[in-house]
């Protein structure tokens, strides 16, 4: 694979504490490539070493194979920075947004017409090219803040929490908008953000941060079913999680013990009896009900709570002495409050993480 950025044993610091710690990271040509991560993960921070607002302290930053160094974001033309605040130019129509970087750096005005036009159709915002800022909705504003990004025709765009501002139906629509603008146009992206959501439905990679560190990175459904760690588990969408030991290891299948209960799972490589593990089942991969499938783990529980979302129902059981369990079915549910119900799910529906890892 062809890479537009990497970084290599990368660190900043701000006095005693360290932002950044020690990351590698590769950024493939065309990837919609997002960060994510708590705040205070470093995500930022990381994104404004790439754009060349910060330096490392050490650790090397390359874009499209070229050293950056500690060279100023101004030398540093591949790319632009689209910041949550979409500074645009209110006294100016939105032909003169798009232009405004354009006329800046002297490129003929035959050509930024030609220019600016063309991103206004990639924005689908043809014939609104002469409206003012305020004349806008939020979602055709974010299109004006991106479509000037674009229009300088960048190998790498940096994006830092762009929909943060919006509502969430707003939030989704644009979601889609950039997934569909970044097939479009065909340049990378390099997206911070907090919300799971937007990096499920968008990313082709996600690196999930946590302490200045990265976890873990993989494609979204890498990440959903094979966490490999506590952390990427319960960060990445709902989880049931539960700290077991070891008990016994065979060819196919392992057994682990929670606080009372033994749980069947498929061992991971290097797991050995005695070890500390954490088992992490997805709510919707268990079945509720009062019988389920046949399966290795099937258990006898009382419905503590249940809240109908539209689409699914969440559903908490508590089985004796352990951690309440989280289930999600489709649509409504008949389950009541205070009903003994059986769940239950396959082995291979589990996750083991050790302890160590």
């Amino acid at each position: 694979m062809e890479y537009d950025v990497e970084l290599v044993d990368v660190t900043k610091r701000y006095g005693d504490v360290t932002a950044v710690d020690k990351v590698s990271l590769k950024v493939g040509k065309g990837e919609f490539f997002s960060v994510v991560g708590p705040s205070g993960s470093g995500k930022t921070t990381m994104l404004r070493l790439i754009a060349g607002f910060e330096y490392p302290d050490s650790g090397d930053i390359y874009i499209k194979g070229e050293m950056m160094g500690r060279k100023p974001s101004f030398e540093r033309p591949h790319k632009v920075m689209v910041f949550q605040n979409l500074a645009l130019f209110p006294h100016m129509n939105v032909f003169d947004n798009l232009a405004y970087g354009l006329k800046i750096r002297k490129i003929p005005e035959g050509e930024i017409k030609k220019r600016v036009l063309e991103q206004l159709d990639i924005v689908e915002l043809t014939g609104k090219e002469n409206r003012r800022i305020w004349q806008l909705s939020g979602g055709e504003q974010q299109r004006v803040a991106l479509g000037r990004a674009l229009v300088n025709r960048p190998a790498v765009l940096l994006l830092d929490e762009p929909l943060g501002a919006l509502d969430r139906q707003l939030r989704v629509q644009m979601t889609l908008e950039l997934k569909r603008l970044q097939n479009k146009v065909g340049i990378t992206f390099i997206h911070v953000t907090h919300d799971q959501e937007i990096v499920l439905t968008t990313s082709d990679r996600i690196a999930i941060m946590n302490k200045g560190m990265i976890e873990q990175v993989g494609t979204p459904d890498e990440l959903y079913e094979k966490p490999g760690t506590k952390f990427v588990a319960s960060f990445i969408g709902d989880t049931n999680l539960l700290e077991c030991k070891v008990k016994e290891i065979g060819k196919s299948r392992c057994t682990i013990t929670g606080k009372e209960i033994g749980y069947v799972c498929v061992p991971v490589l290097g797991l050995k009896e005695g070890d500390t593990v954490y088992m992490s089942v997805r709510p919707e991969k268990i079945s509720i009900g009062k019988q389920v499938p046949g399966t290795l783990n099937i258990f006898k529980g009382k419905v503590e709570e249940k809240i109908f979302q539209g689409d699914i129902s969440r559903i908490t059981v508590r089985l004796n002495h352990e951690n309440p369990f989280l289930v999600k079915v489709t649509g409504p549910t008949d389950l009541q409050r205070g009903e003994n119900v059986v769940i239950g799910w396959n082995p291979e529906d589990s996750v083991l993480i050790p302890a160590n890892t």
